[in-house]
């Protein structure tokens, strides 16, 4: 799964690929398990083979403030920790159990000193979160909630139904009540 994910960049050979892939540690976790927490520094990335998790903070008022979900297939860090060495104002937590591929950043400075196309595969990562960035605050500047969640729906339809209503409702910016009144109208 991890060598096709790599494959799919047409950066590394084979060779590289398998040699890259061998720096991965497969960690278990179940529902509810934190990958990182606010204040803690990242210091590690992984790669989520299984599972969902979401990404959160907890507003000045206490409410829980889920911004981002990440599937199978696609990477989890807390960017901003780990480009700056500071501790991280977000939580990532896993919404079902999961199996990831973690890697540690020690590890990813070494490969892109000893390869530059390990350091170009980053700028395309870099670039796909600055673009996954600019679609979702578009999406919330110019798309309705019921808009949104059909973007998911038909983007992640098999692991939308797994996502517990309060989080989707947050993400979406609404209560779980509309949430479930644009759930009654939209039938996929």
């Amino acid at each position: 799964m991890i060598s096709s994910y790599f494959k799919s960049f047409h950066i590394f050979s084979d060779a590289e690929i398998e040699n890259i892939t061998c720096f991965f540690k497969e960690k278990k976790m179940k529902k509810n398990d934190f990958f990182i927490k606010e204040g803690d520094t990242g210091k590690q990335v992984a790669f989520i083979a299984s599972g969902i998790f979401r990404s959160y903070y907890i507003s000045e008022d206490g409410k829980d403030n889920t911004y981002c979900f990440r599937f199978p297939n696609e990477f989890l860090a807390s960017y901003a920790s780990f480009i700056t060495d500071k501790p991280g104002m977000e939580n990532m937590q896993a919404v079902s159990d999961a199996v990831i591929f973690v890697i540690p950043k020690s590890r990813i400075e070494e490969l892109a000193n000893e390869n530059q196309r390990w350091t170009l595969f980053l700028k395309r990562i870099a670039e796909q979160e600055y673009l996954e960035i600019e679609k979702r605050f578009f999406q919330l500047q110019r798309e309705s909630a019921a808009q949104r969640y059909t973007f998911l729906l038909q983007h992640q339809p098999h692991y939308i139904q797994q996502i517990p209503l309060q989080y989707l409702a947050s993400y979406l910016g609404i209560t779980q009540r509309h949430l479930s009144r644009i759930r009654k109208e939209i039938s996929f």
